[in-house]
C-alpha cells in the first residue's frame, strides 16, 4: 500500500518514509505541496497523506484544504514539531495530528491502521 510522505526537509521526509516502510507500506516521498499534487496525480494508488504542518508556501493545513476543495478524500495525517492544540488536531478532514517525538514510531502506526481502516 502507497503512502505520501510531504515533508521539506530531506532528512525528516526519509525518517517518516523509513517508519512507514518498516511497517510495511511503500513510501512515495514529495518535498512540497506541489510536488506532493504531482505526486498525486501520476500515482493514482496512494491510499494516505502524511504531511509536516510547517512548509514553506503551503502549510500542511493549506495543503489539506486544497486537496479537500480539488476533491480528494485520502485519510491525512499531520506532523508537527509543536505540541499540536486543539483547534489544530479537530481541523475538519483530518485523521490524525501527531507530534514528532521520541514516540513517533508507535503513534504513526496507530494512526496510519487506523486511518486505512475507518
Amino acid at each position: 500500500m502507497k503512502i505520501l510522505v510531504v515533508d521539506d526537509d530531506p532528512l525528516a521526509c526519509e525518517m517518516t518514509a523509513a517508519l512507514l516502510e518498516f511497517q510495511g507500506y511503500t513510501a512515495i516521498m514529495a518535498t512540497d505541496a506541489m510536488d506532493a499534487t504531482q505526486q498525486l496525480d501520476s500515482a493514482k494508488d496512494i491510499a494516505l497523506i502524511v504531511s509536516d504542518m510547517h512548509m514553506p508556501l503551503i502549510n500542511g493545513i493549506e495543503l489539506l484544504e486544497m486537496l479537500r476543495e480539488q476533491g480528494v478524500t485520502l485519510p491525512f495525517i499531520l506532523l508537527t514539531g509543536d505540541t499540536p492544540d486543539t483547534r489544530l488536531t479537530q481541523t475538519l478532514g483530518l485523521s490524525a495530528c501527531l507530534q514528532k517525538d521520541a514516540e513517533l514510531a508507535s503513534t504513526l502506526s496507530k494512526a496510519v491502521t487506523q486511518a486505512l481502516h475507518d
